[in-house]
């Protein structure tokens, strides 16, 4: 599902008026006709159509960040796919006043970056990473987010998917581990906990071989898999939601 085929960002349409809108025909922009509905409505939508196609050419996600409501933003995705920055923290514990990030991973259009703590884990390195059209996280709304604006002084404005939300959707609950291989995911390895992470940290500060890869190839992991897990899900609420 893209954007295009969206009309609940248009003052006056839910998703009751959008069902209806695709039902008669009209399963995107080009096939709106405003006989479809009443003339203010039809108007309205008319406007947001000459609007949205312009700032989807200039690729202008905050526009679309700020009309969708935020349970729908997943429609999004396929729109700016290959600009879209899916990250995860690890932490020395849960609060943002009183504990450290000590990995950020990113993963965008194939390539994954982490930045660590005492080495490139900068406030303006995270500002390049997060320089994305969308942002994905697993609880990012809670956690992710407030914990990096807190922590490096970040204004975090980019339009976010928050994947934990988008999978509870299609029926999905738990944890990003637990869900996994609900959507086929399998990983090669035991899973640790964010008391393993807060562990592997210390043993790198004290000095062990191979406690910071470890954390390392563990943040990373969510990030790519994070992808994986937000394709499934997207795919899952297009066939859920859009009625052709």
């Amino acid at each position: 599902m893209r954007i295009e085929n969206s009309f609940i960002p248009v003052s006056g349409v839910g998703e009751t008026t959008e069902r209806k809108l695709w039902k008669a025909g009209a399963t995107d922009w080009d096939s709106f006709d405003p006989s479809h509905v009443g003339p203010t409505t039809g108007e309205r939508i008319e406007a947001f159509i000459d609007t949205a196609r312009d700032r989807l050419d200039r690729e202008d996600s905050r526009f679309f960040g700020e009309r969708f409501p935020s349970s729908e933003l997943w429609r999004c995705y396929e729109n700016f796919r290959d600009d879209t920055v899916f990250f995860d923290i690890e932490t020395t514990g849960l609060s943002s006043e009183r504990d450290d990030v000590t990995t950020v991973s990113f993963h965008r259009d194939g390539d994954t970056t982490t930045l660590v703590r005492g080495d490139d884990l900068t406030a303006g390195n995270l500002r390049e990473q997060l320089d994305g059209s969308l942002l994905v996280t697993f609880n990012g709304a809670s956690f992710d987010v407030p914990f990096l604006e807190e922590s490096f002084d970040l204004d975090i404005d980019t339009p976010h998917i928050d994947a934990m939300y988008a999978a509870k959707k299609v029926g999905l609950s738990g944890g990003l581990k637990a869900i996994e291989p609900e959507v086929g995911i399998e990983r090669d390895r035991p899973d640790i906990s964010g008391r393993d992470a807060v562990r592997l940290w210390r043993e790198h500060e004290r000095g062990q071989d191979g406690s910071l890869e470890t954390l390392i190839s563990y943040n990373r992991e969510d990030t790519v898999h994070l992808q994986t897990l937000l394709d499934e899900v997207t795919d899952r609420l297009h066939d859920q939601t859009f009625v052709e």
